[in-house]
C-alpha cells in the first residue's frame, strides 16, 4: 500500500478484515450477506470481501432509478471481482406501479411521507426479500456519516429485520475510505468526482457544497435529523413519525 495508508488505517483495516471474517465464520454458507449500495465505503468492502471473505455473499438493490454512473460501476465491479456473485433484487413492477398511478413519479418531493413511501416500495420491500433467508448481513454504514449514525456499533442486533448486522468500516474516517480506495485502485462510482459524497437513487441525490455534511446531499430537502430510508431501522436519534406503508401498497 502507498503512504496515503497511516498506521492508524492499517490498523482499522486489519480489525475490518477481523469482523468480515467473523461474520463469515458465525454463519452457514449463504447465510450472511453484504448490501452493496456501490457508494464509497461499499467498494472498499467489496475489495475487502474478494481478498480475504470471499464466501460471503453479496446483492445490489436495483431501485429503477439509479444514476447511470452507478449502474456502469456495477459493470466495473462485476468485471474486476469475478470470483464474487452479486445478485440484483428489483422493487415488485405491481408496487411501482400502484405508487405512481396514485401519487405521480416524483410525489416524494411533496412531503416525507410520500418519500418513505417510495423508498419503501423501491428499497424496503426488496431489502426484505434479500435478507429473509439470511442470518445476517454487512453494511457499509460509518459512524460519522451523519448524526443518525453516530453510535453504531460492528456488530450489532437489526431489530427491524430480526437478524444481525455488522459494519465493518464504523470508525473509518471519509478522508481513510478514499486513502484505501486510491491506494488499492478500487473502482468507484465516477459521481464522486462531482461532489457528491453519497449516492442514491438520482432523483434524491445532489452534489454538496464544500464544508456540508457528507449526507447533505440526500433528501436534502428534509430535516438532516430523520434523512433515513428505512434500510437501517435504529439508526435515528430523532422520533420520527410513523408512515402506513400499506399506504403504498396495491390494494
Amino acid at each position: 500500500m502507498s503512504e496515503q495508508v497511516t498506521a492508524e488505517l492499517e490498523a482499522k483495516i486489519a480489525n475490518s478484515i477481523v469482523v468480515l471474517k467473523q461474520a463469515a465464520a458465525e454463519y452457514a454458507e449463504g447465510k450472511v450477506v453484504f448490501a452493496n449500495s456501490l457508494g464509497a465505503e461499499d467498494v472498499v468492502i467489496t475489495d475487502l470481501i474478494s481478498k480475504h471473505a470471499s464466501a460471503i455473499g453479496m446483492f445490489v438493490l436495483d431501485t429503477g432509478r439509479l444514476p447511470e454512473e452507478t449502474l456502469k460501476l456495477l459493470t466495473d465491479v462485476q468485471a474486476l471481482y469475478r470470483n464474487l456473485k452479486v445478485e440484483l433484487y428489483y422493487p415488485e413492477a405491481a408496487d411501482v406501479e400502484q405508487y405512481v398511478h396514485e401519487h405521480g413519479i416524483n410525489a416524494f418531493y411533496q412531503s416525507q411521507d410520500m418519500r418513505k413511501g417510495c423508498c419503501f416500495v423501491r428499497k424496503i420491500k426488496p431489502l426484505k426479500r434479500a435478507l429473509a433467508p439470511r442470518d445476517a448481513w454487512i453494511t457499509g454504514l460509518r459512524r460519522d456519516q451523519s448524526v443518525t449514525r453516530d453510535e453504531i456499533g460492528f456488530k450489532e442486533f437489526d431489530e427491524g429485520n430480526g437478524i444481525d448486522k455488522f459494519n465493518p468500516l464504523a470508525d473509518w474516517t471519509e478522508a481513510e475510505v478514499w486513502a484505501y480506495i486510491r491506494a488499492n485502485n478500487v473502482p468507484y462510482n465516477d459521481l464522486h468526482d462531482k461532489q457528491y459524497p453519497s449516492i442514491g437513487c438520482a432523483p434524491c441525490t445532489r452534489a454538496v457544497a464544500e464544508g456540508e455534511d457528507v449526507r447533505a446531499g440526500r433528501w436534502w430537502w428534509e430535516n438532516p435529523e430523520t434523512r433515513e430510508c428505512g434500510l437501517h431501522p435504529g439508526t435515528s436519534t430523532v422520533e420520527e413519525k410513523p408512515v402506513n406503508v400499506m399506504d403504498f401498497l396495491p390494494k
